[in-house]
């Protein structure tokens, strides 16, 4: 196998199969600091990883989905698994018809769902987030190698 077949491998057992991740998502505030320069902005988020995606719950009018569409380049982490960069995407009402797969899955996979999803209203959305870069730790070298510096995109790992 190839060091990006080891790395994404590692990523599905880390994070997939149906798993409910809490990972930390960063955006860039719309609020700037006492100097007007932009500043980070974190919180922890309920996601579920597949492909190289995560998919989060949120409402349109939360603080993140707003710096999102302002800005749409975000970081995640989890713990001392993986960091990564990635682009977020608003895809809409949960119950949107495009998003009935999705919608699925979280009903599955997140616990709380049916009880704080809030889902018959247009403002519950999913966000999507699709890894750029990232550098993935196997702390127990199961495929040989410590960490990954993968690139999404080229599909390739160092």
């Amino acid at each position: 196998m190839s060091k990006y077949e080891n790395a994404m491998k590692l990523m599905e057992e880390f994070c997939g199969n149906g798993k409910d991740n809490l990972i930390a998502l960063a955006t860039i505030s719309l609020t700037p600091n006492a100097a007007g320069n932009p500043r980070p902005s974190v919180r922890i988020v309920d996601a579920y990883y597949e492909d190289g995606k995560f998919y989060v719950s949120s409402a349109s009018w939360k603080n993140k989905t707003l710096e999102i569409e302002k800005n749409n380049e975000v970081s995640v982490c989890g713990l001392d698994l993986f960091t990564a960069h990635g682009i977020a995407e608003n895809l809409g009402w949960v119950k949107d018809e495009k998003n009935a797969e999705i919608r699925a899955k979280m009903k599955k996979y997140f616990e709380w769902f049916n009880d704080h999803a809030n889902e018959d209203s247009p403002e519950s959305i999913v966000l999507q987030i699709t890894l750029t870069e990232a550098t993935i730790t196997d702390n127990e070298k199961k495929y040989g190698d410590w960490q990954y510096k993968v690139d999404f995109v080229n599909k390739t790992a160092e």
